[in-house]
């Protein structure tokens, strides 16, 4: 079950991971790009990050998964360095990008707050394990990044939960509402399991 589960977690992250592609075959205003306002979509600086944060969050979500399992860390110690380095830069582009973009979300100050907040964890879980691996703290470094990568997940657990809702309740706007907090809130609650099984070993 356990295997099964990390495979899942890694098809959808490969699949939602070339999600920016998307940009270079489809028309933008049939992306979400078409839900932008004339004002915003004419404003560079929040294009500039929106891409930055696509991409970057993309390539996050694309590579993050290879570096949990301890035989691939292991065998592969320089990759998983190469890796993570990789990793480490493209969530600080991408969430800098997601909380300058926040500022301007649909849905108005409660899903502005969510991804604010979002951006602002997924940032600070990130550069504390980078201070953490730095110092020598492997187990607090491992802990630290299972957290940012929950964060990271949070491109997939989104477009998971908006349809989901939007079929039950009707009613998108409420529902984009909602997903600004649930597509990381329960992610989170899933790393703290994960880090406290395995600390406890159980």
């Amino acid at each position: 079950m356990k295997q099964f589960l990390f495979v899942m977690i890694c098809v959808f992250a490969l699949i939602i991971g070339l999600y920016p592609l998307i940009y270079v075959f489809v028309e933008h205003k049939n992306t979400f790009l078409g839900s932008k306002s004339p004002e915003i979509l004419q404003n560079q600086i929040w294009k500039l990050a929106f891409f930055a944060h696509i991409i970057f969050g993309g390539l996050s979500l694309f590579i993050g998964w290879r570096q949990f399992g301890s035989q691939f860390r292991n065998k592969h110690l320089q990759l998983h360095r190469i890796i993570g380095k990789t990793y480490i830069v493209s969530v600080l582009i991408s969430s800098v990008s997601a909380i300058y973009m926040g500022i301007y979300a649909n849905g108005g100050v409660i899903s502005s707050a969510g991804f604010i907040c979002l951006g602002v964890v997924w940032l600070s879980t990130t550069w504390v394990g980078v201070i953490q691996i730095r110092k020598g703290n492997v187990i607090n470094h491992r802990k630290l990044m299972i957290y940012s990568y929950a964060c990271t997940f949070a491109a997939v657990t989104l477009r998971l939960w908006y349809p989901l809702l939007k079929s039950i309740t009707q009613d998108p706007d409420n529902s984009y509402l909602a997903v600004a907090w649930l597509c990381w809130l329960p992610n989170l609650l899933v790393a703290y399991f994960i880090n406290k099984k395995n600390l406890t070993g159980n």
